[in-house]
């Protein structure tokens, strides 16, 4: 990926939004959990969008839950209410034996979640395949804190406060437990990135659930321990960094040195978003309702509001993309508009004749 220019992909652009995917899990007979075991099925959706839209990069079409899943943590799909954690994390000694299972991280990824480096392999020869070889491949992982909010929670909308009074009343137990999650992220997305990943974003999905404080002490730490590593590891391949709801906290990481690109949300106000980030890549923050049918949007809305965002965040050092992943009500045509309006613009702004 040339972050000096502007790049354009979206957050969850596989999957339900689609038809194609709709009628591939009808064909299949599988669930979401499903596709995401089967190596085959992970490239089939990841390639979906890319053939459908004029998008600048694949996005690994995986879940954050895998790695829990990895460590024995079960994960189910009841249908309706997103993905589960039926028995979550209740006490000390289950989180010692969860982190114990983490005890060689290495060996877990190749044991546990080989079948998505199969499915990273499979991605890249159907793009090589396909002749879209040019188009690069983003792997992701969840950052340590949102494994661990999921972890103890079950649910991103219910037990919102257990992640954060665990780290208050059992901070050993609550450290011992992201640090072994912190190694098992490293080994994971280094191994995407041997199996032919361009680049990897690291997801804290619940910043908004920490204060500024936990921010600084408990995501930032590990988050920076990550990045230190990956970069030793694999120096040329860019690093994406987006803490959701955590907006405070994008200066700090941009000042880590590590992470390539900071994602900024829907919260962020633009004109200090540069500021904030220094001479990194900004990626985000269209807002994905204007992508749902409904009065309030349109074609014509659509382009209005990428005019907006390109004119007040710049076509340079900019990956465009949305401040929230596509939810699945999105039409394909407003999505479509969208991928279309951020490529004129762009061209008429860096002509001169925007």
């Amino acid at each position: 990926m040339h972050l000096e220019e502007m790049v354009f992909w979206l957050f969850r652009q596989a999957g339900r939004h689609l038809p194609e995917y709709t009628k591939y899990k009808e064909t299949t007979g599988l669930n979401f959990l499903g596709l995401l075991a089967d190596p085959k099925h992970i490239a089939e959706c990841t390639m979906q969008p890319v053939r459908r839209y004029d998008v600048d990069a694949a996005i690994l079409f995986s879940d954050i839950l895998v790695v829990p899943q990895a460590l024995g943590v079960e994960v189910t799909m009841p249908g309706g209410v997103g993905i589960q954690v039926p028995r979550p994390i209740t006490s000390v000694e289950m989180a010692e034996e969860v982190a114990g299972r983490a005890s060689d991280p290495k060996a877990v990824v190749e044991s546990e979640l080989e079948y998505v480096m199969e499915g990273v392999k499979m991605i890249k020869k159907a793009l090589a395949d396909e002749g879209r070889s040019s188009v690069p491949l983003i792997g992701f992982s969840a950052a340590p804190w949102t494994l661990f909010y999921y972890m103890l929670g079950g649910t991103s909308k219910k037990n919102k406060e257990i992640g954060t009074t665990w780290v208050q009343e059992r901070p050993e137990a609550s450290l011992r437990l992201m640090d072994a999650l912190a190694d098992t992220v490293i080994e994971y997305t280094s191994a995407q990135v041997s199996s032919g990943a361009d680049c990897i974003q690291i997801f804290e999905a619940m910043g908004m659930m920490l204060s500024p404080e936990m921010f600084h002490d408990v995501c930032l730490p590990l988050l920076e321990r990550i990045g230190v590593e990956l970069k030793r590891r694999h120096p040329l391949t860019p690093l994406i960094v987006f803490a959701r709801g955590a907006s405070h906290g994008n200066a700090e990481l941009a000042a880590l040195g590590v992470f390539d690109v900071i994602t900024i949300d829907g919260e962020v106000s633009r004109d200090k978003a540069r500021d904030a980030t220094g001479e990194r890549t900004i990626q985000g923050n269209f807002d994905p309702r204007f992508l749902v049918p409904g009065e309030h949007t349109g074609k014509e809305k659509v382009r209005e509001e990428v005019r907006k965002m390109l004119g007040e965040l710049g076509t340079q050092r900019y990956i465009a993309n949305l401040g929230e992943g596509l939810g699945g009500k999105e039409s394909t045509e407003l999505v479509e508009e969208f991928v279309n309006a951020v490529h004129d613009i762009s061209e008429e702004i860096n002509s001169g004749r925007g």
